[in-house]
């Protein structure tokens, strides 16, 4: 007997779906229109079940139409944006998910012309062909990256259009634990969208074990009739194929995390956006960190908590869950008859404008405060700001708007069935429980909903005290609560999330060069100070000429010339002296500055954006863009200055996203913050040590030091 793909993965996994609520249908005799792989007789009959109060409905109508969008050449929004409409005909019934057809096949081919291709499974949702999902056998390496490489092939392929854009997501599985020490999976159970590039391959960790048993038993005739029709028989009482149908095993487990009713309902209706890349248009689907805070969110709002704080890694997608959050709170208090208003909090004023852009490419409609007078009046208002066309909106505040004349003066300023949600971003840093802003903003709305986010370690802060006693210490949980999820630095590198760090210190020689300038300066300028000293032209084209050098030998050693650099300097004054330097002295690298007091904001924007797209080599920075800033390509870090607990974190993690096949992201360490590092990584061990144990030795090896 011969064990493959087919009876090792595929068979377990297709009598797996059935025991989730799954017909199995035999493609012997089935209808179905060729360009779309819509199954046209259960798409007739499931339209008119969920549409009952729609005269005259004309399903063969509605797939022709659905067969024009599909050409469009916009990865399925158009479709996605018909498939998931509540209003008018409805093509699933979300309000009662389980009044929908649910169906799964094998080998169903996807054909243009002479071109084609065969999905292993193909689930359906009222016909239409939502989800596909490729398995290969285990233990087969470079059977895993061909079919990867085939997968992007085949979204790429332009002929292949119709059954990508109805292509919600895919599942890719060898039926393998995850492999953490590899930089491109090479095993496990993986999820992604479609893309027109590279489809970026999840994990997925279920955190409700729930899931995996609460399944019907196997219907024994069905199963029978699976085997049959694959002629695959003779392995129903193999060990093989037994143990492959256990619902434990990694194939099983994420067919039932995804493709569970109530999973693939939050799916489809939430968990889905389009992105105007900067590559162009990009689907993303939600990462399970984000699911899992979201049903956390839920409960904790059902439970009548209004506060409380959301630890997830820098890199993990904050933005994003407080995008995916919004209509799926907004459909939760809608039920109640309550209208919701989001707000996204943020401490400065480039933050804004960055979470102001990550929020409008996702479609969100977007609202900014820019005074104390607008925001004290907007407040009050029960319609969203400025919005009266029923689109998800949400308002980016800055903390400082939140003056003594926002406080709630009577509870009747207020319309009883309005509920504020505000997410309030990087809650570790300046969000003090003492200080005015933070009080003005939980005074504004007493009935509010508070949820704090942090992407670094909540260590202790020292503050003055109010009483004039010294400084005393607080954590962000003393203002915001308790956690409603946590998600660690060192899963999100297993994950494939995020990168290790390696610190690079300055080589020797060029340390005693550098000292030597600086003490000749400091004895032609007497007493001037540091920041004249560090800022001073033969300093800092000395410094030039090493960042100049190590940047392109770095290009050249691992060999990749797209990446990217970033030089963190001392001072405002030291970066424009850098960059007038690099301007003038190596122009075969294109460097730019992002100051706050240089070029307007809407200069300083593009700046990030091209560097974001490849056009710049280097950015230039003092304090801007050391959080919040997102560039897969930045891969070197050039510190200049000593940055300190939170900060320090925030951005060294400035390099550590994932860039084609890189394992690292690199800091080199002019300021020498060995020690500052070893201070703020203890104070995260205590805290680690309260709240996961013996995971420190995890979050250790995600960074290394050269």
């Amino acid at each position: 007997m011969t064990f493959n793909e087919n009876t090792r993965v595929k068979i377990p996994a297709i009598v797996h779906l059935t025991r989730l609520g799954y017909e199995y249908v035999s493609l012997k005799n089935i209808a179905f229109d060729g360009d779309t792989n819509i199954f046209t007789d259960i798409f007739a009959d499931s339209l008119c079940r969920i549409n009952p109060d729609v005269q005259d409905l004309n399903p063969a109508a509605i797939l022709a139409e659905i067969r024009d969008i599909l050409d469009y050449d916009d990865l399925g929004r158009a479709f996605y944006k018909k498939l998931t409409a509540t209003s008018g005909i409805k093509l699933i019934d979300f309000d009662n998910f389980d009044n929908n057809s649910f169906h799964v096949c094998t080998e169903f081919t996807c054909k243009n012309g002479e071109d084609e291709f065969r999905p292993d499974i193909t689930v359906f949702i009222n016909g239409m062909p939502l989800v596909f999902i490729e398995v290969k056998k285990p233990n087969n390496r470079e059977g895993i990256l061909a079919e990867r490489e085939r997968i992007n092939r085949r979204f790429q392929n332009k002929k292949f259009r119709r059954f990508i854009n109805i292509t919600q997501f895919i599942v890719f599985s060898n039926n393998m634990e995850y492999d953490s020490e590899t930089v491109v999976p090479l095993q496990g159970a993986f999820y992604a969208t479609p893309s027109l590039a590279e489809a970026n391959f999840n994990c997925f960790r279920e955190e409700t074990p729930a899931v995996f048993t609460a399944l019907k038993e196997i219907d024994e005739t069905v199963e029978n009739f699976i085997l049959r029709d694959n002629n695959l028989v003779a392995i129903k009482n193999s060990d093989e194929y037994i143990t492959n149908k256990s619902e434990m095993k990694p194939t099983n487990r994420i067919v039932a995390s995804l493709l569970s009713r109530s999973r693939l309902k939050m799916l489809l209706q939430y968990g889905l956006v389009y992105i105007d890349g900067i590559k162009g248009i990009e689907k993303h689907i939600m990462r399970y960190p984000q699911l899992f805070a979201t049903y956390a969110i839920e409960n904790k709002i059902a439970d009548g908590i209004k506060k409380g704080i959301i630890w997830h890694t820098q890199g993990s997608g904050k933005t994003a869950l407080a995008y995916f959050n919004v209509p799926y709170l907004t459909n939760y208090f809608q039920q109640q008859n309550i209208i919701p208003k989001f707000y996204f909090v943020v401490d400065r004023l480039d933050l804004m404008e960055q979470a102001k852009g990550e929020f409008s490419k996702r479609g969100l409609k977007v609202q900014t405060v820019n005074s104390k007078d607008e925001f004290k009046d907007a407040i009050k208002e029960v319609a969203a700001l400025g919005n009266d066309s029923g689109e998800n909106e949400i308002t980016v505040v800055n903390i400082q708007k939140f003056s003594e004349e926002s406080r709630v003066t009577a509870q009747n300023d207020y319309a009883i069935n309005v509920q504020r949600i505000y997410f309030l971003d990087e809650v570790h840093r300046s969000y003090n429980p003492r200080g005015s802003f933070l009080a003005n903003l939980f005074a504004s709305d007493r009935n509010a909903i508070f949820i704090g986010l942090t992407g670094t370690p909540l260590i202790n802060q020292k503050i003055k005290s109010t009483d004039g006693n010294g400084r005393v210490a607080y954590k962000s949980t003393d203002a915001f609560g308790d956690y409603i999820h946590k998600y660690y630095y060192n899963l999100s590198i297993e994950d494939g999330y995020t990168l290790r760090l390696i610190r690079e210190g300055i080589e020797t020689t060029y340390k005693a060069q550098c000292k030597e300038i600086l003490e000749q300066i400091k004895a032609l300028k007497g007493s001037a100070n540091k920041t004249k000293v560090y800022a001073h032209e033969r300093y800092v084209s000395f410094m030039a000429e090493y960042i100049a050098s190590d940047f392109i030998g770095s290009r050249i050693r691992l060999g990749d010339a797209t990446i990217g650099g970033m030089i963190v300097c001392d001072s405002s004054e030291q970066a424009k002296e850098l960059f007038k330097t690099f301007t003038e002295s190596y122009p075969e690298l294109k460097t730019e500055l992002v100051l706050h007091d240089v070029y307007d904001k809407q200069t300083r924007t593009e700046n990030r954006e091209e560097f974001k797209r490849g056009n710049i080599d280097i950015l230039i920075v003092f304090n801007m863009l050391l959080t919040g800033f997102d560039a897969h390509r930045l891969k070197r870090l050039y510190l200049h200055r000593v940055v300190k607990d939170h900060n320090l974190l925030q951005t060294l993690t400035r390099v550590n996203r994932p860039y084609k096949a890189f394992r690292y992201g690199f800091v080199v360490d002019f300021a020498d913050i060995s020690y500052e590092f070893d201070k703020t990584n203890a104070a995260y061990f205590q805290e680690l040590q309260e709240e996961i144990g013996d995971g420190w030795e995890q979050y250790c090896s995600s960074v290394n030091d050269r």
